[in-house]
């Protein structure tokens, strides 16, 4: 069912300003405090989170990449991965949401001019939000377009319909893909609320399934300014870190559904689970196989946040000078190493969860099952065989990642 958005533009108060990476992860402790004990019912009823992303905004961080050159506190990657984690350990589907905020703020950063970052960055921090009109639905290649931009007396008009397009119900600015005239890709920013476009909540997908990822179309929506066109086809050849930044958010949006898998099962073994009979233990926390087990994840839950946090320091550190082929590309091998190993343990503790916690945890009334749904739609955001495929390249044949915003 086409479901219309029900949230409409409303006047926000001006967001909390946050200046340090401390502040920053304590205000994402906080929301998360106040997401987790909910995040069941509102997947089981799916209610879309408005009042959680309200509170997102409400806390400053969704400013916290805006440069200080524009009033910004210019925080790290490393504190950008760690929010996302801290998010979705409490609740992946709304933790999910502000991702694409941050991906196109990032190519605002690379390919803005500086009227359109003083314009946009000047929204962000006043609280405005940035959504997403994805890719096309078809069997295509992703990067399929036929959505275009054409002229008009008035200025220039979009047309098209995009699908997986998280967090459009609950933005202000929705940038989408589109060929200009000439079939050159251009980033359009469209306002949500200008007449022409539509927000579809016709997401369907059994995981994932409140971060309303679905349709967006575009009716001969009016472009009042060149401002909000984005000439994405003149940086083809440029070296940069929007891929990268986009993969690592992804890889700490599964690093976060793996530490509340892995909390989730701790606490219910603890709690409510009962010993298996050939144990000989008064409790199932004492049975060694079951400790054996936490070990294993906990361990390998580890490695991967280590590879994580190491990612988004090699990225902080490329970015700290002019970015070149070679260090684009050691950060999409930087952050395909957290991927993999993210992806894994993401699907390997919400599996494992039921098996420690025995068939009490399968109950319906818990929702504990909507942990593993997460993990599984969420890492099927690009294919994890292919950063094998990556890393193996660059290590045997010192290939080049392919640039894009998938690596």
């Amino acid at each position: 069912m086409n479901r219309p958005a029900i949230h409409t533009a409303a006047q926000k108060a001006p967001p909390a300003k946050i200046t340090t990476h401390d502040e920053a992860i304590a205000a994402a402790k906080r929301l998360a405090a106040d997401w987790a004990p909910k995040a069941a019912r509102r997947d089981a009823e799916r209610i879309l989170p408005f009042a959680e992303i309200d509170d997102f905004t409400a806390s400053g961080l969704g400013a916290i990449t805006v440069p200080r050159a524009f009033g910004g506190p210019d925080l790290s990657y490393l504190t950008l991965a760690l929010v996302f984690e801290t998010l979705c350990a409490a609740d992946s589907s709304a933790g999910q949401i502000p991702q694409n905020h941050f991906g196109v703020l990032q190519l605002l950063r690379e390919a803005g001019t500086p009227a359109q970052q003083s314009r946009f960055y000047t929204d962000i921090l006043a609280g405005h939000r940035i959504g997403n009109a994805g890719p096309e639905r078809s069997r295509a290649l992703v990067t399929h377009n036929t959505t275009g931009l054409s002229a008009s007396p008035e200025g220039w008009r979009i047309s098209g319909h995009r699908f997986y397009s998280t967090a459009a119900i609950f933005a202000d600015w929705i940038p989408t893909r589109a060929n200009d005239p000439q079939g050159r890709p251009v980033q359009v920013w469209v306002p949500r609320h200008a007449p022409g476009v539509r927000v579809l909540d016709d997401w369907s997908s059994f995981g994932q399934r409140t971060t309303s990822s679905g349709s967006v179309i575009f009716d001969n929506v009016l472009i009042e300014s060149e401002e909000q066109i984005f000439p994405v086809w003149q940086r083809a050849s440029t070296p940069g870190l929007a891929g990268p930044v986009s993969q690592l958010i992804q890889a700490a949006i599964d690093a976060g559904i793996a530490v509340g898998a892995l909390e989730e099962a701790v606490r219910f073994v603890r709690e409510k689970s009962r010993p298996w009979i050939d144990a000989g233990v008064p409790r199932a926390q004492d049975d060694p196989y079951i400790i054996a087990d936490i070990g294993r994840l906990q361990i390998d839950l580890l490695a991967a946040q280590e590879v994580l946090r190491e990612a988004a320091l090699t990225l902080d550190e490329i970015a700290a000078l002019p970015v070149t082929e070679e260090s684009s590309a050691r950060a999409s091998v930087a952050v395909a190493e957290a991927k993999i190993l993210t992806t894994e343990i993401a699907l390997q503790a919400s599996e494992k969860l039921f098996e420690l916690a025995g068939s009490a945890s399968t109950r319906a009334g818990l929702n504990l099952g909507r942990l593993w749904r997460n993990a599984r739609v969420h890492t099927l955001h690009d294919p994890v065989r292919w950063k094998y495929h990556l890393l193996g390249n660059w290590h045997l044949n010192g290939a080049a990642p392919a640039r894009h915003q998938w690596n």
